[in-house]
C-alpha cells in the first residue's frame, strides 16, 4: 500500500506538470463556452464507502440531474444536456483531469475502480458485498479498459473484485498503458 501510495503521488505531479497546458485549456474552454463554474464537484462514493467531493471539468449544463449515465440513456437523452464542449471533454477524457487533485489529497488512486455517485445504490451494494468497497476508487480501473460505459453494472462489479483480488504494481501499470491507449483511440466512450 505505501509503494501504490508514493506511485499515486509521483504519477499525479508528473501528470500535474505535464498535462497543465490542457488543464488551463480546457478551463478555459469549459468557463468560456457555457454559464456556471468551470469545475464540477461531484459526492462520489471513496474507500470504505466513505463520502468524498471529487473535481471534474463540468461536461454538463448546470441544472443536470446527478444520476449514473446508464440510467439517464433510460429516461431522457444524455446528450440534450452536454455543454458546447463536452462532449469532446469527456470523449477525450479532459473532463477527468482535476482528479488528479483527489489523488494528491488521498481520496483517491491512479489506479481503482471508478468511483460511484452518492446514489448508486446497486453499485455500491455489489461492490460492497464483493469486498471492493475496501480499495480506493482510481482515475481508471480494470473494469474502465475492458469496456467503461459499455458493460452492465454486474459485470463491472466482477471486473473491480478481479482488481481487488490480482492488483499490483504491475497491474496498475498495465492499466495505465491501456488506458492511454484507449483515450488516444476513444475506445467504448459512450458520451
Amino acid at each position: 500500500m505505501l509503494l501504490k501510495r508514493i506511485l499515486d503521488i509521483l504519477l499525479s505531479l508528473i501528470a500535474l506538470v505535464l498535462l497543465s497546458p490542457f488543464l488551463l485549456f480546457t478551463y478555459l474552454i469549459v468557463k468560456f463556452s457555457s454559464e456556471g463554474p468551470a469545475l464540477y464537484w461531484s459526492q462520489r462514493v471513496g474507500q470504505n464507502n466513505q463520502l468524498f467531493s471529487m473535481p471534474k471539468f463540468r461536461s454538463m449544463q448546470i441544472g443536470t440531474p446527478q444520476i449514473a449515465t446508464h440510467v439517464m440513456n433510460q429516461k431522457s437523452n444524455p446528450n440534450s444536456y452536454l455543454t458546447p464542449v463536452g462532449s469532446f471533454i469527456r470523449k477525450t477524457s479532459l473532463d477527468e483531469l482535476p482528479q488528479l487533485w483527489s489523488v494528491l489529497k488521498g481520496d483517491m488512486s491512479v489506479v481503482g475502480p471508478r468511483p460511484a455517485l452518492f446514489n448508486q445504490d446497486d453499485l455500491i451494494g455489489l461492490r460492497t458485498k464483493k469486498g471492493v468497497h475496501v480499495l480506493k476508487p482510481g482515475i481508471t480501473g480494470w473494469a474502465q479498459i475492458n469496456g467503461r460505459d459499455e458493460i452492465p453494472i454486474l459485470q463491472k462489479v466482477d471486473l473491480d473484485a478481479y482488481y481487488l483480488a490480482h492488483q499490483s504494481t504491475w497491474l496498475d501499470l498495465k492499466i495505465i498503458a491501456l488506458t492511454a491507449i484507449k483515450v488516444i483511440k476513444r475506445d467504448n466512450i459512450t458520451h
